[in-house]
């Protein structure tokens, strides 16, 4: 007998002992049709043999299936862009010391200085463009105008707020003078050192000296300003300038006030004929 005769007589025998283990007791079981039984047989078998077949085949390998644990790739770092910082406020730095004032001007009143090295936060500027308002870095309680002429700014300006300057100061002449020395020729006269510290300039004046010892005084006005050198030059100027120093002769003495306490009193006006704008000031001084 075959192997396979074997199988299907070992699986018929199992067959008949499932069915007869479910008759119902006392039973006797039913002879069954002339070749149902090998039908039935050659169908369990041929399903035996087919589930053998499928069970023997071994399904694929499921990590054959799944992706590769392969590492996810690293990011490529690209290098941060290196950008220059542009100040949001501006700021402005001078290659000159430069003067810093009340308004966009000479005219203006001096009130501090933008130096070089130094760096000033900009508030704002003036119509033309010309003159920069700014905070003084030394005095943040301090604000002023700085002219652009020595400046350089960082920062955007388009933005910053167009001031009116204020209104231009009215000004005003001034003077210092002093005893500079005794002269001689025909009589002796003291020469006054004159420095015009305003913003006009002289063109007349009128000079009293007094000779508080005798009590003796002279008088003498005039356009333009004479220095009389001795007994062999003079030079007369129409006019003190603004920042000018002029020497100016007074009247002569008949005697010689070496050592008298002399009172001088000065009057210069800006305009001939002691017109205009004058302004007086007195010293008292020993030759």
């Amino acid at each position: 007998m075959t192997t396979v005769s074997r199988r299907l007589a070992l699986i018929g025998a199992l067959l008949l002992a499932a069915l007869a283990c479910n008759l119902p007791g006392g039973t006797a079981p039913t002879q069954p049709e002339p070749g149902a039984a090998a039908t039935a047989v050659a169908q369990t078998v041929a399903a035996a043999v087919s589930q053998t077949l499928v069970l023997s085949t071994a399904p694929p390998s499921l990590a054959s299936e799944a992706p590769a644990d392969t590492p996810a790739p690293s990011p490529t770092l690209s290098p941060t862009p290196y950008f220059t910082d542009t100040p949001a406020v501006p700021m402005i730095s001078v290659s000159m010391d430069t003067n810093c004032r009340v308004g966009p001007g000479v005219v203006y009143d001096l009130v501090g200085g933008l130096f070089v090295g130094q760096t000033a936060q900009v508030y704002g500027k003036n119509p033309a463009g010309t003159f920069w308002y700014i905070r003084l870095p030394n005095n943040s309680g301090t604000f002023c105008w700085v002219t652009g002429q020595y400046a350089s700014i960082a920062g955007d300006t388009s933005l910053l707020p167009v001031y009116t300057p204020p209104p231009t100061p009215t000004p005003m002449p001034d003077f210092d003078f002093a005893y500079h020395a005794l002269d001689t020729c025909a009589g002796w006269w003291v020469d006054l050192r004159i420095k015009n510290v305003g913003a006009l300039p002289f063109r007349s004046y009128l000079l009293t000296v007094k000779d508080l010892n005798t009590s003796v005084a002279l008088t003498a006005s005039n356009n333009g300003f004479n220095d009389v050198n001795g007994c062999l030059t003079s030079t007369t100027v129409a006019s003190i300038e603004p920042g000018k120093v002029v020497i100016l002769s007074a009247p002569a003495f008949a005697y010689n006030p070496s050592g008298h306490r002399i009172r001088a009193t000065l009057k210069l006006c800006t305009k001939n004929g002691l017109a205009g704008v004058c302004v007086t000031n007195v010293i008292t001084f020993k030759p």
